[in-house]
C-alpha cells in the first residue's frame, strides 16, 4: 500500500509526538514503508517570511516590497529557526549539519533578495514580476528547513530516509510544477526509505502565485495522482468535527467519520477547508481517498473522503461558517422580469475579481455574501451609479451541511433553532442537491448560533 500524507505545520512544530504518532518506530511491528511526506513549514514561520496571515504584520517579503530593510528580519529569521532547531537535538538533530544547510540558503536568498532589488532600481522591468519572484523564493525556505530536518532526524535515528526537495533552489530548470514532481521522483523507491518531500514546489506557473498559502496541499495532491497513491492522508492537530472545537467545546465537536469531496468543496468555500478545493479535485477525479487525521490521536481513524459517498441515514455532519462576511444587496424596481439583470451585475464583481459565497434573489432584489476583505468602495460606487437601491451589512453565515441531509423537516429544525434562541435570518440559500443550507445571520450572534445548532442536530443526534 502506498500512501502520500501530509502533515500541518503545528504538526512539524510537534515532531516527537510526529515520530511517536504518524512515522513510527522501525522495530514496532506495525511500521511500514510505502509512504511519501510532504511536510510544511513549522508552525508560524511562513507568518515570517511572509506576512502574518491574520495580523498582516509584515515579514521579510514585505519589509522587501516596501523598500526597507529586509536583511535584519531575514537574520532574526534566521536566529529563529536555529532555535527551533536548538530543541530537536535531542530528537537526533546534527545541529551543525542542519545550521549549516540553513545558513547556506540564508545567504544565498539575500543574495537572490539584493540582486532583485538592483534589477527593480533600474527601472527596466515590471516591479510586480519581480515582487512575485521574491514572494516565492521566500515561500520556499520553511518547507526546505523542516524537511531538511525531518530526513536529518530520521536518517540518525537508523530509519532509511530521502529528502525530495522539489523547492528547485540552485537550478535554472524551467519546469512546470507536475514536471517537476515526476522528475524529482523517477528514481524513488517509496518502498525501500521513507520520503520527505518539501511542501513548496518550484514551478513555471507560480504555485504561490496560483494558490497562495495553499500551496502545499497542491504539492500534496500532485504527488498522491503522479505516484497514484492507494489513499492520500492529511495530519491535522485537530480532527474534521461537526463544529469548530474552539467555538463549541472540543467535547462537544464530534468527528465525523466518513463523508464526500462534494462537502469538502462546501467547506472551503466558506473557509473552512478540509483541504485546499484545487487540490481536492484530482484526488476525487483521480478516485483517490483522503484521510484527514488527528496527528495527537493516533488510534482513531478520522475521517475518510471519498468521491460517490452518501451517509447510509440521513443526518447532519457540520455545522460550519463564518463570521467575516458581508452581505450586498441591489434593490431595483426594473429588476422584475428582466433577462440577464443578474448576469450585468456579475460583469461588475467578476471585474472587481470577487467572488460570492452566497446568493439569494427575489423579483427585485438581489443579495449577494461576500468576504469582507472583498468589499471595495469602488465596488459599491459604481453599483450606486448602476442600481436603485444599494445596502450593506456586516453579517454572519451559518451552514448545514452533510453528504444526505435531504431530510423534509431539516430546514424547518434548523431555522425552528435560529428562532428558538432570538436569532434572526437575513437570507436562506439551499440548491437542490440538498447538501449545504445557509443562514445570514447577524453577526452578533454566529457563535450563538454554531453552539447551539451543534448541540442539537449534531450532538443529539450522536447520543
Amino acid at each position: 500500500m502506498l500512501t502520500v500524507e501530509k502533515i500541518g505545520g503545528t504538526s512539524m512544530t510537534k515532531f516527537e509526538d510526529v515520530l511517536t504518532n504518524i512515522i513510527g518506530n522501525p522495530n514496532n511491528p506495525n511500521f511500514r514503508f510505502g509512504r511519501v511526506f510532504v511536510v510544511s513549514a513549522y508552525a508560524g514561520i511562513t507568518n515570517m517570511l511572509l506576512e502574518d496571515k491574520k495580523t498582516k504584520a509584515p515579514g521579510v517579503y514585505q519589509y522587501f516590497v516596501q523598500g526597507e530593510d529586509y536583511e535584519k528580519p531575514l537574520e532574526d529569521l534566521l536566529n529563529h529557526l536555529l532555535s527551533i532547531n536548538e530543541g530537536f537535538v535531542e530528537l537526533g538533530l546534527d545541529y551543525e549539519v542542519c545550521k549549516k544547510f540553513l545558513i547556506e540558503r540564508i545567504e544565498q536568498t539575500q543574495s537572490y533578495l539584493n540582486s532583485m532589488g538592483e534589477i527593480i532600481a533600474s527601472g527596466y522591468v515590471q516591479r510586480e514580476s519581480i515582487f512575485s519572484a521574491a514572494r516565492e523564493l521566500l515561500s520556499s525556505i520553511g518547507e526546505a528547513h523542516s524537511a531538511f530536518n525531518s530526513v536529518n532526524i530520521l536518517k540518525n535515528r537508523g530509519i532509511p530516509a530521502r529528502l525530495v526537495d522539489l523547492t528547485g533552489f540552485k537550478d535554472s530548470k524551467q519546469l512546470t510544477i507536475s514536471e517537476r514532481i515526476e522528475q524529482s521522483f523517477k528514481n524513488v523507491d517509496p518502498f525501500q526509505e521513507i520520503i520527505i518531500a518539501t511542501g513548496y514546489t518550484k514551478g513555471r506557473e507560480g504555485i504561490m502565485r496560483q494558490f497562495a498559502r495553499g500551496y502545499s496541499e497542491i504539492t500534496f495532491s500532485k504527488i498522491a495522482t503522479q505516484l497514484h497513491a492507494d489513499e492520500a492522508i492529511i495530519h491535522k492537530e485537530y480532527h474534521l468535527s461537526s463544529a469548530d472545537p474552539k467555538v463549541v467545546g472540543i467535547d462537544k465537536a464530534v468527528p465525523v467519520g466518513h463523508t464526500n469531496y462534494d462537502v469538502a468543496d462546501q467547506l472551503a468555500d466558506i473557509g473552512m477547508e478540509a483541504i485546499h478545493p484545487n487540490a481536492a479535485k484530482p484526488l476525487e477525479l483521480a478516485g483517490i481517498n483522503l484521510r484527514l487525521k488527528n496527528t495527537f490521536e493516533p488510534e482513531h481513524p478520522g475521517t475518510l473522503i471519498s468521491k460517490d459517498y452518501v451517509g447510509p441515514e440521513a443526518k447532519i455532519e457540520i455545522i460550519a461558517g463564518s463570521d467575516k462576511v458581508v452581505i450586498i444587496e441591489i434593490h431595483d424596481a426594473s429588476m422584475v422580469g428582466q433577462t440577464g439583470f443578474d448576469y450585468e451585475i456579475m460583469k461588475t464583481f467578476k471585474r472587481f475579481d470577487i467572488s460570492y459565497i452566497t446568493k439569494a434573489t427575489n423579483a427585485n432584489s438581489i443579495s449577494l455574501v461576500i468576504w469582507q476583505t472583498d468589499l471595495k468602495d469602488e465596488l459599491i460606487g459604481e453599483l450606486r451609479e448602476k442600481y436603485q437601491t444599494i445596502t450593506v451589512k456586516e453579517v454572519a453565515i451559518v451552514c448545514v451541511i452533510g453528504s444526505n441531509i435531504a431530510l423534509p423537516n431539516i430546514l424547518a429544525r434548523a431555522a425552528a433553532i435560529l428562532a428558538k434562541n432570538k436569532i434572526n435570518i437575513n437570507c436562506v440559500s439551499q440548491s437542490l442537491r440538498q447538501v449545504n443550507m445557509q443562514f445570514v445571520i447577524d453577526r452578533e450572534m454566529y457563535t450563538k448560533a454554531i453552539i447551539e445548532m451543534n448541540k442539537e442536530l449534531c450532538c443529539e443526534a450522536n447520543n
